[in-house]
């Protein structure tokens, strides 16, 4: 006979922390405001009260949750959840056994258990838990943890490990207003297997509006889930034809010359003047700041960033100016360049990936081929040696689904995709590998034409249009095609140009020629095919 249990919303889990509260602010209070805000769950944590303590804790806790029909369950506990008939217990790694609390609960609790590793997501899953907590996705101050900080990329191989189960996941550690929508953008599985809450406790505890901290998370979670598909950077799975793609590019040069955004670079300082030079030439305004102090009023100002690394001098200002941006919606280009070739590289990459979502990422085979931690391309330096990948196209969507963004993956022929759709350009001529910076200057032309596309969305969104929850708004699968185009065909018009004679005339020329780019010279000389 089947047991029927009790719907659980997971999608705001509140985690009560009494030690939290503002001086001056009443539990119970606090506890109903949230409830008031939209606090979906509630787990009753208490490390330090005596079993008196906590079991009056819990009554009265059950007695304001029950006012909003809303669950409550009881942290590792299971004489107190017994005791004032919770519904259910979150239980660790190093607590009683699933079976053995199973057993001695009610048929229809609910029980949770916190998970690290794909392992214990596995077994979690094989001793029936209703829920898993999945993380820490960030260190936080609340709680000691023993297992390392998983972060917005691990939830994904997490979540995998739930397929073809009814088991459901949150998230855990860290999670506040300012992230939350990263978290849950950054944490679905390669095939879409999103969340389905997140835990949170000081953003709400701590805070002397609960009212207020609980509506702004469950604003965006609400708006994230009544999503049709996890939310992406494109139009996807709406179809997209060559054609079409060609035009909105036109459009975007278009949208870049009308409002000229500033477009903000953290970038190579081997390339700085090049990349200023191209931004200028295709109508925005370069701004190079690296001051962590100076992003928030940054990205207030600038209509998109790029995070390149080339030379890592400050990757303070790299976290600090990612997070900034993803709080004010606006696009983040990352590229990576030689990520794969030192230790230090690679670790700071997985810190900004991490810590901030990004809106593109863009490299060479070697670059995302070490992002992805594959094999079949090596590195020298900044530049990939071999043959490639054997199939571009399956490596770029595979990556996107991964990490969450579009994936520009240059080359001879240069791959984008969003995950869904793949689209392969074939423009570019050889000077572009003779001069230092071409790379550099697509990921410039890149973040440019994102900027170009946020603004364009952004013109025709209402003030009082609802959450959406939605990182960046515009299509930036276009954008990213758009970037690379731009410098592909500026080259091939900057070459044929007599007065060009090798690499050292190609360069002011190429300058010029991204100046001189029309929607109708790109729509006529690119060449784009949708795979």
């Amino acid at each position: 006979m089947s047991v029927i249990k009790p719907a659980v919303d997971y999608s705001l889990y509140l985690v009560t922390g009494r030690e939290l509260l503002p001086e001056g602010k009443d539990y119970l209070q606090s506890l109903e405001e949230s409830l008031k805000g939209g606090v979906t769950l509630v787990q009753i944590r208490e490390k330090k009260a005596d079993t008196g303590e906590f079991l009056q804790i819990a009554r009265d806790s059950k007695a304001v949750c029950r006012k909003y029909n809303v669950p409550i369950l009881i942290n590792d506990r299971i004489d107190i959840a017994l005791a004032v008939g919770a519904d259910g217990v979150h239980i660790g790694q190093t607590d009683m056994p699933v079976d053995v609390a199973r057993k001695l609960l009610p048929p229809n609790a609910i029980i949770g258990m916190t998970c690290n590793t794909v392992e214990h997501v596995t077994k979690a899953v094989q001793d029936g838990v209703d829920y898993v907590g999945l993380g820490p996705v960030w260190s936080t101050q609340t709680k000691q943890v023993a297992h390392p900080v998983v972060g917005v990329r691990g939830i994904g191989e997490l979540l995998e490990a739930l397929e073809g189960s009814n088991v459901k996941a949150v998230a855990i550690a860290g999670i506040k207003s300012t992230n939350v929508l990263h978290c849950l953008h950054g944490s679905i599985s390669p095939s879409g297997r999103a969340l389905d809450g997140v835990a949170v406790v000081s953003d709400i505890v701590a805070s002397r509006e609960p009212f207020e901290a609980a509506k702004r998370l469950a604003t965006k979670i609400k708006a994230f889930k009544a999503s049709p598909n996890p939310p992406v950077f494109s139009l996807s799975p709406s179809p997209y034809t060559a054609a079409a793609i060609k035009q909105a590019v036109g459009e975007l040069l278009s949208a870049v010359k009308k409002f000229s955004p500033l477009v903000h670079q953290i970038t190579n300082t081997v390339v700085t003047t090049q990349s200023a030079n191209a931004t200028l030439a295709l109508g925005a305004s370069p701004i190079m700041a690296t001051a962590p102090e100076e992003m928030a009023d940054l990205s207030r100002a600038a209509g998109a960033l790029l995070v390149n690394f080339g030379t890592i001098q400050n990757l303070d200002g790299m976290l600090a100016s990612g997070f900034n941006y993803n709080q004010r919606r606006k696009p983040v280009v990352f590229d990576p360049v030689g990520v794969g070739a030192t230790e230090y590289r690679r670790t700071s990459a997985a810190a900004l990936l991490n810590a901030w979502q990004p809106t593109v990422i863009k490299g060479n085979a070697a670059e995302l081929g070490a992002l992805a931690n594959s094999t079949e391309v090596q590195a020298k330096g900044v530049d990939s040696i071999g043959q490639g990948f054997a199939d571009p196209a399956a490596f770029v969507r595979n990556l996107a689904r991964k990490e969450r963004a579009i994936i520009v993956l240059t080359g001879v022929k240069d791959y984008v995709s969003d995950g869904t759709t793949v689209v392969r350009l074939s423009n570019g001529h050889p000077y572009l590998g003779e001069i230092t910076g071409s790379g550099c200057m697509v990921g410039t032309a890149v973040a440019t034409f994102c900027a170009g596309a946020s603004m364009l969305a952004e013109s025709t969104r209402s003030d009082d249009a609802p959450e959406d929850a939605k990182l960046v708004r515009g299509d930036m699968l276009v954008a990213a095609v758009g970037g690379v185009l731009a410098v592909t065909i500026a080259s091939e018009f900057a070459a044929a140009r007599p007065d060009v004679k090798g690499s050292g005339t190609f360069l002011p020329a190429f300058i010029d020629e991204l100046g001189a780019l029309t929607p109708e010279r790109l729509a006529t000389r690119a060449n784009v095919e949708v795979l």
